[in-house]
This record gives structure tokens, sequence and C-alpha cells, in this order.
């Protein structure tokens, strides 16, 4: 019971879809819209010769905050990546790598753990809710991004509720962030979704939060090769060994664990509301979206809505079979990064290029 309770809150709520196609790398969207690289060790990411990837801890607002960084020599603008929910970055090494190889030196990628979605429990046990995450994203941006290369024009960029946060951050530098780009976002609640729903129920239910955690802490403690048979039986057919070696060493903590359904929680009391088309059509010139063909998270009645209210907004299908969770296998991280790249050389600042 515990091992299909673990397996489902695991798997659903980031990656609940598998692909049973093989990837073409094809673009293909609705027709009233526009068209337009492991193994992780325990305290950084190998670098790579082109370029060096630099893997590092620092402390954001006071949290202890893991940090990817990929440099430019002279980057025109600098795409800032917000995960979606568990923020671990290591699962999207091969995505980042891809994304600033496509973008050929024009620009410097950074993204940023979660608060407490790291290696080690820095914060004691202490939970984050999805305010807590927005504020610790706005602060690097403030404190990191803006302090280092003022006057670099920003492109965000968000995975599933890291767009929400892009957004959010946007609100916040409206003049710095030059464009937000949502993959496979999630805005709002899906009130058709039984997986939103029983997972909404669980993440309510704190003595289940609490089992559930202890569980994956207990299955961390258990010597690695059995940990790492256990992860691989439940994922492995799916998901590339980069994926299956993070979720050992991250989603086997239980704070980590504890933290992502905290921040879960909060997310479905904060997304219970409407999307804020207002604000979505008052920005629709610095906002694009990529939506899934089977994503219930971003699903296509969203993409719908968004495009009958907003007909200018960028929207794009991807209907190449990928996970909501792409940054799990390879194939989907070359795909969505030359899909991001795309849009980000498509809108950037022309007077700086």
């Amino acid at each position: 019971m515990l091992v299909a309770a673990y397996r489902f809150v695991l798997c659903v709520k980031k990656f609940p879809f598998a692909s049973s196609s093989t990837p073409r790398v094809r673009l293909v969207t609705r027709s009233r819209l526009k068209e337009q690289s492991l193994r992780v060790p325990t305290m950084g990411l190998p670098s790579v010769s082109t370029p060096p990837v630099s893997f590092r801890v620092d402390r954001i607002g006071g949290h202890a905050t893991e940090i990817v960084d990929l440099r430019a020599d002279k980057p025109a603008f600098h795409v800032f990546f917000v995960p979606g929910n568990p923020g671990v970055v290591a699962y999207y090494k091969d995505f980042l790598e891809a994304l600033f190889d496509h973008l050929a030196g024009q620009a410097s990628v950074t993204a940023i753990s979660h608060i407490a979605h790291v290696s080690k429990d820095w914060e004691l046990g202490r939970l984050f809710t999805l305010q807590d995450q927005i504020k610790h994203k706005v602060e690097f941006v403030r404190d990191i991004i803006l302090l280092e290369s003022p006057e670099v024009p920003i492109f965000l960029v968000g995975h599933s509720i890291g767009a929400y946060i892009a957004l959010e951050i946007l609100k916040e530098f409206p003049s710095q962030v030059h464009h937000v780009i949502g993959l496979y976002p999630f805005l709002t609640l899906n009130k058709h979704s039984k997986f939103q729903s029983i997972l909404g129920q669980v993440a309510a239910t704190p003595a289940l939060c609490t089992t559930i955690s202890t569980f994956a802490g207990l299955v961390g403690r258990l010597p690695k090769g059995l940990g790492r048979i256990l992860v691989k039986v439940l994922l492995g057919r799916v998901w590339d060994p980069l994926a299956v070696d993070v979720t050992c060493q991250y989603m086997l903590q239980k704070n980590v664990v504890h933290n992502f359904l905290y921040m879960g929680r909060t997310e479905f009391a904060s997304l219970s509301q409407e999307p804020d088309l207002a604000y979505l059509k008052e920005n629709q010139n610095k906002t694009s979206f990529l939506f899934g063909i089977d994503d219930h998270w971003g699903p296509l009645t969203l993409l719908d809505e968004i495009s009958e209210n907003i007909p200018e907004l960028y929207l794009s299908v991807e209907r190449e079979g990928h996970l909501h969770a792409f940054c799990c296998s390879k194939a989907g991280s070359n795909w969505v990064a030359r899909f991001a790249a795309d849009t980000i050389l498509s809108k950037k600042p022309s007077a700086r290029l």
C-alpha cells in the first residue's frame, strides 16, 4: 500500500504520462495558432568542454540553493529557468545544456532549485509554500541577475508550476523581463482531471504526506543498489538513466518529498481560481506557451480558453508524445530545448543582436 501510494505521488505529480511513440522532431500547432544530453555526483554535475557547467550551492534569501550556470562570453540576453515541482535542477541538466547550445553562445543560461528541494536538509525539516518559492526566485533575479548585468534583457522559461512562477516574476520586473516562455504550463486546476483530484486529496492530508515522505526516507537508507532497483522498477521503463539517478539522490529523502508534497498542497490552493486572462492579455506580446497533447496539468482546454480570449498570444502544441516531465528523457529535453531556443531567438531584442 505504501509503495503504491509513493509510486503514485512521485510519478503522477510531475511525470504522469509515458510516451509509447518514437519522438520525431516536428512542431505541430493548431490551425488558428501561430507556427512557430549521465550521472549526478552527490554535490555536483559533471562539466562539459563547451561550455563548462557551473553547479554550486549558494544562499539566496538566506536559503541554500542549488544553481546551474552556463555562461556565454558576451551574452546579449540572460535566460533564467524555473523548474516545476519537484524543483530539483539536476533533472534538467540535458535540457539546459541543449538550450545553451541551440542559442549558439548568444545567451547565458541559469537555473535554480526550489528551497529545500536540494541534496541536503539545510532547512532542518522546514516546509515551504508556493509563495515562498516565488519570493525566492524574485530575490534571485533582483539580488543576483540584475546586480551582475542590469542592462542585459531577461528571458524567463518556466516548466509546469515554474511557468506560473515566471509570470509572477514578470509582475515584479516588467521592464527587465523581455519575454516569458511557459513549458507544459500549470496555471490553474484542471477540474476534469481525476489525477489532480486524487493528488489534491493526498497533498491536503498531512498524516498521509508524513507517511509517504517517511517511507521515501526509509527507502533512501537502504543499500544504494536496492533503492536503485526499486526506482528502476517503478520508473526505468520510461525514464533515462539521468532521471533515475537524480531520483535516487533526491527523491528518496524525507525532507525533499515532504516539501514537494507541501508545495503541491499550496499550489492547489493558489491555483483554484480561474487563470488571470486579463494579465495575460496585458502581456500577450511578452508571453508564449507550449502545451502537450495529453497533459492534464496544462490541458488543451486551457489552450483553447487562452486562444479564444487572447488570439495574439504565442501558443504551440507538442504532438510528439513527450512526457509532461520532458526532462526525464534526452529526446524530450532536446526537443523542448529546440522549441524554447527557437522561440527565444524569434523574440530576442533585435536592437542588441
